[in-house]
């Protein structure tokens, strides 16, 4: 299963009382939580890092505010469960794409890479930086299943990344938007594939925020407060793929939304 950005206490919160109880009723053998904004809607700091950790995420990817919490500059280079994009800076602590081993005993790699459209930073390529690590983790080899998270603005991007990993990765999905698509699909070269995996996160908000400052903000264009993170019931978003033992290839996916406010969806 994978999980999109975890938005402040309400996604926290969410995933520490229902995370072990899906792992165990949906029998799942590798969980991947994308991070991105857990601390205060901004970052990741290494205690809330380690919160979704001891609640069962095997693997804890980043994105564009990898490092907006300082102590994640160091805490990265001590635990290897978190992962920040491959494309972020190449000065950047920690890695972009480590293999683990799921509770089975079988390989999985993590990857992600952040997009260049609409992005604030002028990011080095994806697809460039991608291509060698698909080709030196292939699937039905040492990889027994591959996860690329692709962490940008634009579906266009995230629908080319897609096709450009299908048949060399499990899943390819979409986080950073914060709104799930409705587009879960395996590929014709038997990848999993969503756009976006949505956020763990309050919905009665603006993409995770409370609504107070950003309507002031679309209405008058003033600030006047910093954002804060709704804190509300939040959903649990995202997508569960199940793959094939020989090939690692997509044979079924399927949309999770658990509690809050979203109209609940299962495997």
């Amino acid at each position: 299963m994978f999980l999109g950005d975890v938005m402040g206490r309400a996604g926290r919160r969410a995933i520490t009382e229902n995370l072990p109880r899906l792992r165990q009723e949906w029998k799942l053998d590798f969980i991947v939580v994308n991070g991105e904004n857990a601390t205060s809607g901004i970052g990741l700091s290494g205690a809330h890092a380690k919160t979704l950790l001891e609640a069962g995420a095997d693997c804890i990817t980043l994105g564009d505010h990898a490092f907006d919490q300082k102590d994640m500059l160091r805490f990265i280079e001590q635990e290897p469960r978190v992962i920040r994009p491959l494309n972020f800076s190449k000065a950047a602590p920690g890695k972009g794409a480590r293999l683990f081993t799921a509770q089975n005993g079988r390989k999985v790699l993590v990857a992600q890479a952040l997009g260049q459209v609409f992005m604030k930073r002028p990011f080095d390529d994806p697809f460039s930086a991608l291509e060698p690590v698909l080709k030196t983790h292939p699937l039905g080899g040492q990889a027994a299943a591959v996860i690329v998270d692709i962490h940008c603005e634009a579906t266009s991007e995230k629908m080319a990344m897609g096709h450009f990993c299908d048949g060399r990765a499990s899943l390819v999905v979409g986080t950073h938007t914060h709104v799930p698509t409705a587009d879960a699909m395996v590929l014709p070269g038997g990848t999993g594939y969503l756009t976006d995996a949505g956020m763990c996160g309050d919905y009665n908000s603006v993409i995770g925020m409370d609504k107070a400052e950003p309507l002031r903000r679309f209405i008058t264009g003033m600030p006047r407060e910093r954002f804060t993170p709704a804190a509300g019931e939040a959903t649990l978003s995202g997508v569960y793929v199940e793959t094939d033992d020989r090939t690692g290839k997509a044979t079924r996916i399927a949309m999770v939304r658990n509690g809050g406010l979203l109209e609940a969806a299962a495997p």
